[in-house]
């Protein structure tokens, strides 16, 4: 992991925190959109913020309201219910992108935006402590029994 970034209010920009704790169906603990739904934890990859600052951009991780910034996963391409361990946690992966419903200040700047595109959201199947530098890991999507 890239970043573990979090926000105490929701529509702002996220702060790296070095790291935290991901609370069992409920997303990183300190965090506005933490709760009980399907998006419980956000993920954005470093590439794809990457692809903003080459837009001319001065972003960074947590700049798109994410939770965690990954490397060399390519997330949108996770299907639903993949598990990720990410340090001591299990996440399942609960949606892909997102629509935007106003245009952020990212859009603004830019006339783009990748989150909605390029984010993936989680639920907390196991919490537990995470920290930057800990590695993403893959795991097999569960079959789903008939």
């Amino acid at each position: 992991m890239v970043s573990i970034n979090l926000s105490p209010s929701k529509g702002v920009r996220k702060e790296p925190a070095g790291s935290g704790t991901l609370l069992e169906e409920t997303g990183l603990e300190g965090d506005a959109h933490a709760g009980f739904g399907h998006r419980q934890v956000s993920l954005l990859a470093i590439e794809s913020i990457d692809k903003m600052k080459d837009l001319g951009l001065d972003v960074g991780p947590g700049d798109f309201a994410e939770n965690v910034t990954t490397s060399g996963v390519d997330l949108v391409s996770l299907p639903i219910g993949t598990r990720l361990r990410l340090g001591e946690a299990l996440l399942e992966v609960s949606q892909i992108g997102k629509v935007c419903h106003s245009r952020c200040a990212i859009f603004e700047q830019a006339g783009d935006c990748v989150m909605p595109r390029e984010g993936i959201f989680a639920r907390v199947l196991v919490g537990g402590n995470v920290r930057t530098g800990d590695p993403v890991e893959v795991l097999k999507k569960e079959p789903e029994h008939a």
